[in-house]
């Protein structure tokens, strides 16, 4: 399921935002985007709408463990 993450940067007071494929992509992203400094304003997605870093995991580990399934 995709995931847009929209930012603000360190030393800007616009917004920019990416685009992910996956929950864990999008947990890898928001992770760099952070080491930056960068500040994660929200998360959307077109099937749960907006959402927090929290549910991004819990969404991730499910992504995970079907994956584990399949393999």
């Amino acid at each position: 399921m995709p995931y847009t993450i929209v930012f603000r940067t360190n030393d800007a007071h616009d917004f920019s935002g990416t685009a992910t494929k996956t929950a864990l992509e999008a947990l890898k992203t928001i992770g760099a985007l952070e080491r930056r400094g960068d500040e994660i304003s929200y998360i959307t997605s077109p099937q749960e709408g907006e959402i927090g870093v929290e549910m991004l995991r819990v969404l991730a580990k499910e992504e995970e463990e079907e994956l584990q399934a399949i393999v």
